[in-house]
């Protein structure tokens, strides 16, 4: 595949984006969003910024404020009646934001999106892989400044109802809502790899600089492989899991939580082995409706072996509440898929924190 570094592990395995295709190099925004939203195989190459603040202009109106008025606690965009429907007796207040953001770039099917070196930045926009979309690459970009000091300010990366997405040594930061969120409906084999999801925000729901909308997996089959991720300065939702996801949370390097990372709603089935956990407050949130095994001990994680073909590995944890899941009733579910290899939590620790993100391939 031109272009791509690496091949896709796990569920995703096989994806080929763009393929051959020539590749195209985009020097506007206007040529970034053709190239993305045509029906043609692509390869398109970043080597440049491209900022979308200003180009839809700004909207004003009415918003809410859940979890007070501080200087460090984020407002809310009354988008889709949320606040109206939501949050009814938080206090008004006055909201200003860069429309640009809100809706991401639209992704349709056959498409690889590169960031040459560190060159790859996309300000202000995120990115919308649309339904019924499939076999899309995106590696080695940096998507950031997406109105964070507001709730619905705008998501990185969204995908709903796509099959075959590889999203790959991506950096994502100051991000209003979530980093990476899937919709309601199937979103069939996703990787998502070698990813530095930053946190650090001067607007939090938390009010502590701790971002909270980070990972939203909540497809009704979603089959998410999470494998090699840099996941830093969260306060809940790194991720939430529901739907009827079967998540592979793999050799990722979880750090500096103030509250708690996965969220195990009705419906969620998380393998989590290889992580590290770094003082990442608690692993999983106090309510537990789903279905999740921690690998929890070397006998335990002999359970792996006939679904996933290798023994689990156990998770690290430093300075972190951790979380004893025991349930392989999920495990039929792994069996003829693909699954991606997985590493001790020692090589997390030395290895993830170095390689995750863009500029790094």
């Amino acid at each position: 595949m031109i272009g791509v570094t690496g091949a896709a592990e796990g569920f995703a395995k096989g994806v080929s984006g763009g393929g051959n295709a020539t590749p195209v190099y985009p020097t506007t925004n206007a040529e970034l969003v053709s190239y993305l939203g045509d029906s043609s195989a692509r390869v398109i190459i970043l080597t440049k910024t491209f900022d979308f603040r200003g180009t839809e202009g700004t909207a004003t109106g009415t918003g809410c404020a859940p979890w007070g008025t501080g200087s460090g606690c984020q407002t809310a965009i009354n988008q889709n009646q949320w606040c109206t429907n939501y949050q009814p007796g938080a206090p008004n207040v006055s909201v200003s934001y860069d429309k640009a953001a809100i809706l991401g770039t639209t992704v349709k099917s056959n498409k690889s999106l590169i960031g040459q070196g560190s060159s790859g930045v996309i300000i202000g926009k995120g990115l919308r892989i649309v339904s019924g979309a499939s076999n899309i690459i995106i590696q080695n970009i940096k998507i950031t400044n997406l109105n964070p000091q507001y709730v619905w300010g705008g998501d990185a990366i969204t995908l709903d109802n796509t099959d075959l997405v590889w999203i790959d040594h991506v950096t994502t930061s100051l991000i209003g809502r979530q980093h990476i969120v899937m919709g309601n409906s199937p979103s069939n084999r996703v990787t998502i790899s070698n990813n530095y999801f930053d946190g650090r925000t001067k607007w939090s729901a938390t009010c502590d600089g701790y971002q909270y909308w980070n990972l939203y997996f909540t497809g009704s089959n979603d089959l998410v492989t999470f494998k090699g991720n840099y996941i830093h300065h969260t306060s809940g939702r790194a991720p939430k899991v529901g739907g009827n996801t079967l998540l592979h949370a793999v050799n990722n390097y979880f750090d500096q939580s103030s509250g708690h990372l996965f969220e195990v709603d009705s419906g969620a089935k998380i393998l989590a082995e290889g992580n590290v956990f770094q003082n990442a407050g608690k692993m999983v949130d106090s309510t537990v409706s789903g279905q999740i095994f921690t690998s929890p001990s070397s006998g335990a994680n002999s359970a792996c072996s006939s679904y996933l073909g290798h023994t689990c590995q156990l998770n690290a944890y430093r300075n972190t509440t951790s979380y004893t899941g025991t349930d392989t009733n999920f495990f039929q579910y792994f069996k003829g898929k693909n699954i991606a290899s997985a590493d001790t939590a020692s090589i997390t620790q030395s290895n993830v924190p170095n390689k995750a993100g863009y500029g790094k391939i």
